[in-house]
């Protein structure tokens, strides 16, 4: 068995439970309130720039030029057409790009963004790339298992995010980081396989954690 798939049959409980989320439910058959979404968006928007920072940090680390080179197509692929694919995409909630940059991050994504930068600055790139895989893997299954359950979503807004997120190349970027953290654990020691597992697990549930954020439209209560 590889090494993420042992990372993914200790976290299995929590990926399950993030597939039937009342959120994610909502989405494939149409339920979820607009005003939820809304939420989402704008926390995802604040999330996935701290997921760009963490992706260069993971180019600098790399040791071997083709990797450097994954990592920046990652980092593009976010930075250049999954942000600018959600700015447009927000303004059909009518949501305007200046709302997102004024945007205040949530607890949860306050929380999920400070592991994943300080995880960037202190740890190896085998450290690194373990805590942006949940977010990448799961939104490639959650997509995918919703393009299959549910083919004819009635919100047309959220057939767009399922297309998306269940596309061939989404698929693609998760599959070489799945590879890559598979390769670097071949040759890591106890110490920085446990890291990995680590920073791995903790993403997973905070991946979860962002999900019940949105439904719940978490705000600070102080």
């Amino acid at each position: 068995m590889s090494f993420t798939q042992l990372l993914f049959e200790e976290t299995r409980y929590t990926w399950e439970k993030e597939k039937i989320h009342p959120f994610i439910a909502g989405i494939g058959n149409s339920t979820l309130p607009l005003k939820m979404f809304r939420y989402y968006m704008r926390q995802d928007y604040v999330f996935l720039i701290d997921f760009c920072r963490t992706i260069s940090l993971a180019v600098v680390k790399a040791n071997k030029l083709e990797d450097m080179g994954w990592f920046a197509k990652l980092l593009n692929e976010t930075i250049n057409t999954e942000m600018s694919l959600h700015v447009n995409f927000s303004k059909e909630f009518n949501i305007s790009e200046e709302e997102l940059k004024n945007t205040e991050p949530s607890p949860t994504t306050h929380a999920y963004t400070n592991h994943l930068i300080q995880t960037a600055f202190t740890g190896g790139v085998g450290e690194i790339a373990s805590s942006i895989l949940p977010c990448s893997w799961g939104y490639s299954e959650i997509g995918r298992m919703l393009s299959y359950s549910s083919p004819s979503i009635g919100q047309p807004l959220y057939s767009q995010w399922v297309e998306m997120y269940s596309s061939d190349e989404f698929r693609q970027l998760a599959d070489w980081l799945i590879t890559f953290i598979d390769n670097v654990a071949l040759t890591s020691g106890k110490v920085e396989i446990d890291l990995m597992k680590k920073a791995f697990v903790l993403s997973t549930k905070y991946e979860y954690m962002f999900w019940d954020a949105a439904y719940k439209m978490e705000t600070w209560q102080i």
